[in-house]
Formats: structure tokens, C-alpha cells, sequence
């Protein structure tokens, strides 16, 4: 049974139709890879999942249950959690801080919490939120950063850091957007063994990314998006040799 599926699915941004009919399933504990070119709807796939558009047809499922339409915030509360493309950092909140925003949706409390913020109960909440935060940090290797701010860290720290924001939420989905953008090879390198690491924890990962290195030596399946249909998906080797895929990315001149 899959743990996240898409059946279906289309949207459309006006005129254009930015993703069409995709079917898609990521199964409990597998790295699943979503490859194409640049423009192909890798991001709006992204999105669709996590609630930030509505498919104009189809339906996505989680868990078997239908999330199409359902607000991030809800989504993300089902066990659904992402980074972006672009590195989306408090710049000027400490590393921890920035990792307890992620944690506050696994919190109890709420505005009367915060107003009662002395009471036993919250602050044994606040216990609970902080050793969440620690424990996420210390699966990217950042405990020694905690009280810099995240500014202050050097790009490929600033990557593990979202991603340590993302694992506080206790996702049982985890989307990495373009996670080794960016990235010298020894830094994607390191990336690569965290991201293993995270799915040896019992986290599926669902992950786009232009680095086909970084893919082929990750991924357990691999699924290729070209204007917005999937064209192929399937172990790295198959998806290395598709004719289909070699065409999306070099151009009809490299099938013979």
C-alpha cells in the first residue's frame, strides 16, 4: 500500500496546463526521485501535494486518505513536511529557534498556552519542543550551531538546517526540493549520507533534484516529468538508458 499516491492529476494556471494526468506512488520507506528539465513541474508537483494549489482535476491520497485541497497547515499536520527550492530561513533567529517553529506543530498548546506559559503543563511542552528541535538538529549535524544565527551559516549548513526544520515537524513524508542546489560535492556528499540516515529512521523521502549523480546514487525509484507528464519512472539504471528520458534532456538529436 502506498503512503502517498496521485491519481490523475492535472492543474491548470489559465491557459496553461502545467501538469497533466500524472499518476504517482511513493511506497512506505523508499527514496522516490522526481527528475526532468528545468520548467517540467517538478515544483508544482510539490505543491500540489502540500496544498499550496488545488489540482483543477484528479486526487491526491496519503495514508489512504483523500488531501487535495486541504490547507498546508493541515496537511502538514497529517505528517507531510518540505523544503524549498530557495533556502526559506528566520535569517535572523538563532539555528534552535528556526527548528522550534518546525516543532510548534507537534505542541499542544496554543494561545491560551502561551498566555499561561508558566504553568507545569506548558513548560513541560516547551521541554518536549526543545528536545524534538535537538534531536532534529543532531541528525544534520548542527548541534554545535545552535545559538548562531542562521545568517551566519555557510550555504550547505543553511540546507541541513531546513531540513532539520522539516524533520520537527515528526513528518512521516519528507519532500526535499533541489536539496543539493548549491552544493560543493563534499557537501552533497555528506547530504546524501544524512538523507539515508533520515530514511533508516523510518521517514520516506520523496525528493527533486538536478544533480543526476546525487539522484542515481540515492534514489530506490526514480519518476521523469517533461511538460508536466510523467514520461517514465523506474530503477536508476532503467531511467539512465530510456530513450524517452535522454530526448526530455538533450534533445532528439542524442536518440538514435
Amino acid at each position: 500500500m502506498s503512503l502517498l499516491r496521485m491519481e490523475d492529476v492535472s492543474i491548470r494556471f489559465g491557459g496553461l496546463l502545467a501538469v497533466y494526468n500524472v499518476n504517482l506512488s511513493v511506497q512506505p520507506g523508499e527514496i522516490h526521485s522526481l527528475i526532468g528539465p528545468n520548467g517540467a513541474g517538478k515544483s508544482t508537483i510539490f505543491n500540489l501535494i502540500t496544498g499550496i494549489y488545488k489540482p483543477s482535476e484528479g486526487h491526491i491520497y496519503f495514508d489512504e486518505k483523500r488531501i487535495e485541497g486541504k490547507k498546508p497547515y493541515h496537511i502538514a499536520a497529517l505528517g507531510i513536511a518540505r523544503t524549498f527550492q530557495n533556502i526559506h530561513l528566520f535569517n535572523d533567529l538563532t539555528v534552535l529557534d528556526n527548528v522550534l517553529i518546525g516543532a510548534h506543530t507537534s505542541g499542544k498548546w496554543d494561545l491560551t498556552g502561551s498566555l499561561l506559559k508558566f504553568t507545569p503543563w506548558v513548560r513541560s511542552d516547551e521541554r518536549k519542543l526543545k528536545f524534538l528541535a535537538m534531536e532534529s538538529l543532531e541528525a544534520m549535524e548542527l548541534t554545535d550551531k545552535t545559538n548562531e544565527l542562521a545568517k551566519n551559516l555557510p550555504y550547505g549548513e543553511q540546507r541541513r538546517l531546513e531540513i532539520a526544520r522539516a524533520l520537527a515537524v515528526k513528518p512521516k513524508l519528507l519532500l526535499l526540493d533541489e536539496p543539493a542546489a548549491g552544493m560543493n560535492p563534499h557537501e552533497k556528499q555528506v547530504l546524501m549520507e544524512m538523507v539515508k540516515i533520515i530514511r533508516g529512521k523510518g521517514i520516506t523521502i520523496f525528493l527533486v533534484e538536478h544533480d543526476m549523480k546525487f539522484v542515481m546514487g540515492i534514489s530506490d525509484q526514480i519518476a521523469v516529468l517533461d511538460y508536466g507528464v510523467k514520461i517514465a519512472e523506474g530503477l536508476s539504471e532503467e531511467i539512465r538508458t530510456n530513450p524517452k528520458v535522454i530526448e526530455a534532456y538533450l534533445g532528439k538529436g542524442a536518440v538514435h
